[in-house]
């Protein structure tokens, strides 16, 4: 008899496995769509597109949909993989019926996307009011305002579709702009408007950025924006890149007395006023809330040194000077070395704060990722109008997520993990279904590492009222 020279155990496999369930891990986020009564907002947003006797809900569907790219899925196909878990997941449309609806609200891009959006908007009010104290918007005011950060980013198309164009660095794709709410340190973020746009759109378009934050403020709940939705007021801060630091943009954010930390782009004259500015005028940038000093990076108010009287008023001018990093490539407008960047704000405060605040909006490239990997890296249908579709469900999958995380993972480490580690650590968890007294029950695989944190969020939506 020969030995085995293997690692491994050697063992026969077949097919002959019943009730088994691949990723149970999913219910988590079913039991959240529940408890935050999305199922219910897309069932009722959606009815229009629901033709007559038909079997299946568009609201649910589009509802899986969102699951399925929350546990890993990138295009409509991979639907299949819970269609084979009735269970778990009910009835789950086949592949052509899920391509016709999405042919079907395509037809109707523009009212399709805004059902998605009042669904989304309504389970997103519900959501934080469940989180209470660990809700973005928990103790808000002008001094601790609620962080929506607006970015854009290339999505590259592998093939021709429709309105892929060359971008900048040379690649052919989309350039959509997003909007996210920032849960801070302690938490991930949300994505509250996706602006789909052909390659080759601007990246300091006022239009575009004007759009984008008019969904994100929809998004937002009343509490937050008041009921008139125009004059927000400075408990809501809009952060953007140098690509939102134009006279339109910044004339609107002022119109509509909304805050605002926006990147500066630099001139000769500007950065020419710095050697303006008294060694006094100097403070040292800090690192956190605690005030730890950064070493080798300073911070300087222009303000009252330049002329601003074509900006708008209150607009305060702040620059950063650094020193680069072994081998970063200096620009012409850096000074004595020293890397210069600026942005402007209608914030009061020190300023030290106020730029640490500017500097933490590169959290968004976290969020800008973790959407990449939801959905976003790869659009995969040809018609513009049936991707500006599947980006939304997109949306609504990493919403899920999101919303997930801060309502039963709470506490946890894994409220701040990105979606890769939370379907290989959760999501993939295994089960099998039993039938016992005309119940169907659920048990999820007792040797995974996380089964007991998968079974604690449970418990913990369990122990939240759903709306009715």
């Amino acid at each position: 008899m020969s030995q085995s020279t293997s690692c491994y155990p050697k063992v026969s496999v077949d097919a002959a496995g019943t009730n088994l369930v691949s990723h149970a891990g999913t219910v988590l986020l079913l039991r959240t769509a529940e408890t935050v009564g999305l199922t219910a907002a897309l069932t009722s947003a959606l009815m229009p597109w629901r033709k007559p006797n038909a079997i299946h809900d568009p609201g649910k569907t589009v509802l899986d949909l969102a699951v399925s790219i929350a546990a890993g899925g990138d295009c409509l196909a991979d639907l299949d993989q819970l269609r084979t878990q009735p269970q778990v997941m009910g009835q789950v449309a086949s592949d052509p019926t899920v391509s016709r609806l999405i042919t079907a609200l395509a037809g109707d891009v523009d009212a399709a996307l805004a059902a998605i959006a009042a669904a989304s908007a309504q389970a997103r009010a519900r959501a934080w009011e469940l989180a209470g104290q660990d809700s973005p918007d928990h103790a808000i005011c002008a001094e601790n305002p609620i962080a929506v950060d607006l970015d854009a980013s290339l999505v590259t198309a592998h093939s021709e579709k429709e309105q892929a164009a060359p971008n900048f660095k040379r690649g052919f794709g989309f350039h959509p702009l997003l909007a996210f709410v920032d849960h801070g340190q302690t938490g991930t973020g949300e994505p509250v408007a996706v602006l789909l746009r052909p390659g080759n759109a601007g990246s300091n378009t006022a239009a575009d950025h004007i759009t984008v934050v008019k969904q994100a403020l929809a998004q937002l709940p009343d509490a937050v924006t008041g009921s008139g939705r125009y004059r927000v007021g400075r408990k809501v801060l809009i952060r953007a890149d140098g690509g939102g630091g134009t006279h339109e943009f910044l004339d609107y954010l002022t119109r509509r007395h909304l805050a605002y930390s926006i990147g500066f782009a630099l001139t000769d004259k500007l950065a020419a006023a710095v050697d303006l500015v008294p060694d006094a005028g100097w403070i040292a940038a800090i690192d956190n809330d605690s005030g730890e000093l950064r070493e080798g990076a300073w911070i300087a108010e222009l303000t009252h040194i330049v002329d601003l009287t074509s900006w708008p008023a209150g607009m305060r001018l702040i620059v950063r000077a650094e020193r680069p990093h072994p081998g970063a490539q200096l620009t012409f407008t850096d000074r004595d070395g020293l890397r210069l960047t600026a942005f402007v704000t209608n914030s009061r405060g020190p300023v030290e704060r106020l730029e640490l605040r500017h500097r933490r909006r590169a959290r968004c490239e976290d969020r800008i990722r973790a959407l990449k990997d939801t959905g976003l890296r790869n659009l995969p249908l040809h018609r513009f109008a049936k991707n500006r579709i599947w980006t939304a469900i997109a949306a609504l999958a990493a919403d899920l997520i999101a919303w997930t995380q801060m309502l039963a993972l709470t506490s946890h480490d894994a409220r701040r993990w990105e979606p890769k580690r939370l379907r290989h650590r959760l999501f993939c968890i295994a089960g099998s279904i039993a039938r016992h007294a005309r119940r169907t029950r659920l048990h999820l695989a007792a040797t995974a590492p996380d089964t007991g944190l998968l079974i604690a969020g449970l418990q913990r939506l369990n122990r939240m009222r759903a709306p009715t």
